[in-house]
């Protein structure tokens, strides 16, 4: 299945270069709809005045993390569907189960370029 290259995602990392990053990867990609958040508060905020169809969301973020903005997002019901893809520096085995039991759809280490992104989104899509 094709991804819907239209879809409007949403960026969230408290590193102003992370997001200028992921964004430039995903315009690369194809993808022109990409908004952005610096923390999880104002993600969730957002999320609840539009409906996204990816999130991509660092894991180290203050005040809130993005594991809890993950459990935020799955604890409601009406973002609970949101494909969710958590990036990290860290690929600690317990972080990697943690993300996956709070119900992450994929996992990004960094570094990481425009084909691992890519393949991991067509991931989330197709299952």
């Amino acid at each position: 299945m094709a991804v819907d290259l239209s879809m409007p995602i949403l960026v969230v990392d408290d590193y102003g270069t992370m997001i200028r990053i992921i964004r430039n990867l995903l315009k690369q990609l194809g993808y022109e709809n990409v908004d952005d958040a610096s923390d999880g508060a104002s993600a969730l905020t957002k999320m609840r005045g539009r409906r996204y169809g990816l999130v991509i969301s660092d894991w180290n973020m203050e005040p809130m993390t993005g594991y809890d903005l993950l459990k935020e997002i799955r604890s409601d019901p009406s973002l609970a569907g949101t494909p969710f893809i958590m990036v990290t520096a860290e690929s600690k085995t317990d972080n990697v189960v943690a993300a996956k039991r709070a119900g992450v759809n994929n996992y990004i280490v960094k570094p990481f370029n425009a084909q691992t992104l890519k393949s991991k989104i067509e991931t989330v899509f197709a299952a």
